[in-house]
């Protein structure tokens, strides 16, 4: 059972429930209990990864950086061929955003089940059709410390903790799939773990002051990264494509600058001592491209809108081996974490690369 737009009557959906928003046999009935909404194991989304999802932040019942969200709902749609009504989606995301108050909300598209035998499916109305799926989550959206951004917006500021380069690879697609936050994600999977084992391996080590040991199926060049960051506060993972380019983070986007590069010695560095209001828009910032791999992610392109009208705008550039030791600052980000910014970075070597 799915719910159709909520009246002013409905009641408030539970956090950590999903409901059914829209589907193929959608009922019209406003007072509808959409916490009966049961997923079918014919759903395309669960047999073939045949849709998308985004995150949204929300804090005073508003949706952070809505525009950007329905530009995702929208081109998501457009590539992979789903007759969404992305506008009439954030109109009814809003409602429960309103509801929710402060926290997450979770959002899947997925094509509907088809009578066309095996991966495709029908060439009319039939084949675009899609069901939405919610899930909002009750947390706290840190907001404890912002970053001011040009356009006179804002962003959640995390304290600086360190990052790790991974052995696992990102998978290379088709430009009709690159950049796209689609339901296959395997190989961020893969990723995260190795990332988690890294953290539970550091943790261990400090408490035990004893050299790391790793488990016989692990690399030895993880074995090596997990020795090296045994003590460093370890926030997020870089991780390349299958290309050998380095894209992103196991839930993030990247964003770096270059030694030698223009004020690329400011002191304009994130840490309890020094200001952090002009960290943005001193020195040249760069970001991978999305062409061939990984996520674009929504705080990706508010930060790249955000100083397209500044002395730096951001620069689409890989980032290779040769590059990670030149880096002088480096920053993560997701649309609900805000800005993650990096006081170093443990390469596969085990050599660290330290950040002011």
């Amino acid at each position: 059972m799915c719910s159709a737009i909520p009246s002013a009557t409905t009641s408030p959906i539970p956090p950590s429930c999903w409901i059914c928003l829209e589907s193929s046999d959608d009922t019209t009935d406003t007072e509808a209990d959409t916490t009966d909404a049961t997923l079918s194991l014919d759903s395309r989304g669960l047999a073939y990864a045949d849709g998308f999802f985004t995150t949204m932040g929300v804090i005073d019942g508003l949706i952070l950086w809505p525009e950007h969200h329905l530009q995702r709902l929208i081109s998501h749609a457009q590539a992979l061929q789903l007759a969404l009504d992305s506008q009439g989606l954030l109109t009814r995301l809003q409602w429960y955003a309103k509801q929710l108050g402060q926290g997450m909300l979770k959002v899947v598209v997925t094509r509907s089940p088809q009578s066309v035998r095996g991966y495709a499916y029908a060439p009319n109305e039939t084949g675009s059709a899609c069901e939405v799926w919610l899930k909002s989550s009750a947390m706290t959206v840190a907001t404890a410390e912002s970053l001011a951004l040009p356009n006179e917006h804002s962003v959640p500021l995390q304290p600086s903790s360190s990052a790790v380069c991974l052995s696992a690879q990102l998978a290379c697609l088709p430009p009709s799939l690159a950049g796209l936050k689609s339901l296959n994600r395997l190989d961020t999977v893969l990723a995260s773990g190795e990332l988690q084992r890294i953290k539970s391996q550091s943790v261990a080590n400090q408490a035990l002051n004893t050299p790391s040991s790793v488990n016989a199926q692990d690399s030895n060049t993880q074995e090596a990264v997990t020795q090296t960051a045994a003590q460093l506060n370890i926030g997020e993972g870089l991780l390349r494509d299958m290309s050998g380019h380095w894209v992103e983070g196991t839930m993030s986007n990247v964003f770096y600058q270059l030694l030698d590069t223009p004020s690329s010695n400011s002191k304009n560095f994130i840490n309890g001592n020094q200001t952090s209001r002009n960290y943005l828009t001193t020195g040249q910032w760069y970001t991978p491209s999305m062409a061939q791999s990984g996520v674009a992610g929504v705080m990706r392109q508010v930060i790249i809108d955000a100083l397209s009208r500044t002395e730096y705008p951001v620069v689409i550039r890989s980032l290779q081996d040769e590059d990670l030791p030149n880096i002088s600052k480096i920053f993560f980000c997701n649309a609900l974490r805000g800005i993650m910014p990096m006081n170093s970075l443990t390469l596969l070597s085990g050599e660290v690369v330290r950040f002011e």
